[in-house]
């Protein structure tokens, strides 16, 4: 599976820098663009990070770190698609695959947190 994340990861921020670089590059559509590419390309490295954490409260934050980029990834594609600057079908795809990302960095967010805690003991 964390195999599996990893590449889904590397393909969503592929994704991304494709529908920045087909976006005119005109004010309002630029500024837009600069958000989604930051935010999109952002959730692979957080995961990555992730997979390097040194605790369960680290890697809980890096996974959160990645989920708040995926919500602001999905806030700036629906502007994109509520302004007309994208067609709305357009984006389905990538909309779709950022909340099924999201639902699954959630689920390995709340099954990490509900680990049961080790009490270390001392032997004597």
């Amino acid at each position: 599976m964390d195999r599996d994340l990893k590449q889904r990861t590397k393909q969503f921020a592929l994704r991304i820098i494709k529908l920045y670089l087909a976006l005119p590059s005109r004010g309002l559509t630029q500024v837009l663009g600069t958000q989604i590419l930051k935010a999109g390309t952002s959730v692979g490295a957080h995961y990555r990070e992730a997979q390097r954490a040194k605790s369960n409260p680290d890697f809980i934050s890096k996974i959160e770190g990645a989920l708040q980029e995926l919500d602001e990834t999905i806030y700036w594609l629906e502007l994109l698609s509520d302004s007309g600057v994208v067609v709305p079908k357009r984006l389905e795809g990538l909309h779709q695959e950022a909340e099924e990302l999201l639902a699954i960095l959630v689920t390995i967010a709340r099954k990490v947190k509900n680990r049961p805690k080790v009490k270390k003991t001392i032997d004597s």
